[in-house]
Order: structure tokens, then sequence, then C-alpha cells
């Protein structure tokens, strides 16, 4: 149950959780209870409990897997570089930038259709 301490609630949720899985409660690819069931079990809402397992999924502690559920991540699995990805993705996209600057130049500039 969440307390009145002044804590927000997702993270007495995710505190609590975290513990489990660290305690070894949840064991890793283990599925988490449902959103409902973990609701029901902190007598809380639903967007509570999403918010807490947002904290788990940013910490790489869960995973989830569309349509299956939120797992305890295996420590041994290997956590994706973000840091990496977005550097990709923005080098990518300065790319494309300059590829599209100058595909512009080559487009006349006048908007009347020739007749």
């Amino acid at each position: 149950m969440v307390k009145n301490t002044g804590r927000p609630g997702y993270l007495q949720i995710a505190d609590d959780l975290r513990a489990q899985i660290r305690g070894g409660s949840l064991a890793p690819g283990q599925p988490l209870p449902s959103t409902k069931q973990l609701a029901e079990q902190y007598d809380t809402s639903l967007s509570l409990v999403k918010m807490a397992v947002g904290v788990l999924r940013t910490e790489g502690l869960v995973v989830g897997q569309q349509g299956k559920g939120v797992f305890v991540r295996d420590a041994t699995d290997p956590v994706p570089d973000l840091a990496g990805e977005v550097a990709e993705l923005r080098s990518a996209v300065q790319e494309l930038s300059v590829r599209l600057a100058r595909v512009e130049k080559q487009l006349p500039t006048s908007t009347e259709r020739p007749s």
C-alpha cells in the first residue's frame, strides 16, 4: 500500500518492486504482475503503477515485451546503449538535412505552373 510519507506514490511502488527484484523475490525473466494486479496490490491507480514501472524500465531493471507483459531483466543481458543510438540518429538527421538542402537548391524557386 502506498503510504502518506511525502514521497510520491509511484516512487514508493518502484522502491518496493526494486527491492523485490534485488532480493530475488522477482527473478530474472519472471513477469511482473499486471498493471491491474499491481494497482490492486498497492491500492492505487493504474497511472501510478505505470509510472513506477516506467522508473524501473529507465533503470534497466525490467523490459517490456509488446503484448506479453513486463519482465525482470536478466542482469547478464546487455543494456542498450541509448546515448550511442541517439548520437547515430542525430548524425542521420544531420546528413538528411544536408541532402535535403541540396535538393531544395536544385528546385525552381517559382511556384507558378508551366503553361
